[in-house]
């Protein structure tokens, strides 16, 4: 399938989750997610999940990455005024968040964060591929950020759905996941 049948069918299924299968599968890729130890990650890039969109509660994973990375700075993306790129923009207890109007939470100000400086990148997806190949939303935004940071930053996903067989339509500037963590299991793509 392409990308774009699987946007539309992967969408219609995550919202077709019910709140409490939701909450359970998010608790579920916590555990699983736990199993997982990162050295030497000083610099996260994650994302406040859009609840319209029924994406999973990325506010455990990000506070499970805070307790355990003690010192951990962790970055939010915000979108240029005309939803073509992003930056990584530095985040703490006191940032102010504003819902831009594609829905997207995003801090209000904040310090840029070079793409060079992150160590560990958490990417939004609907579905991936079984070589780590994946769906967002059609913007490309995480593609075109993740193309300017080092060769060695590390890419996460999580999905409620185990990997397609593969996408149809992968380009070459698309940007395979290191690992997704689903309710199941975690998928290592690292030794394709």
């Amino acid at each position: 399938m392409t990308k774009q049948q699987l946007r539309k069918q992967y969408k219609a299924a995550r919202l077709a989750i019910e709140g409490h299968k939701r909450l359970q599968y998010d608790d579920l890729m916590l555990l699983q997610f736990q199993q997982m130890y990162f050295e030497e990650v000083t610099t996260l890039l994650t994302y406040w999940p859009m609840s319209n969109m029924a994406e999973p509660n990325m506010h455990l994973y990000n506070g499970y990455m805070r307790h355990m990375y003690p010192g951990l700075q962790q970055c939010f993306p915000k979108t240029n005024s005309n939803f073509t790129a992003m930056d990584a923009i530095a985040i703490h207890e006191e940032t102010v968040y504003v819902t831009n109007d594609k829905g997207i939470t995003e801090p209000k100000n904040g310090s840029l964060v070079a793409p060079t400086s992150i160590d560990l990148i958490f990417v939004p997806l609907l579905v991936c591929d079984e070589q780590g190949y994946r769906v967002g939303y059609g913007k490309g935004f995480y593609d075109k950020f993740i193309a300017q940071c080092r060769a060695d930053v590390l890419l996460v996903g999580f999905s409620y759905f185990l990997p397609v067989k593969a996408i149809a339509d992968v380009n070459e500037w698309d940007i395979p996941l290191h690992y997704c963590i689903t309710p199941e299991r975690i998928i290592d793509f690292t030794e394709r």
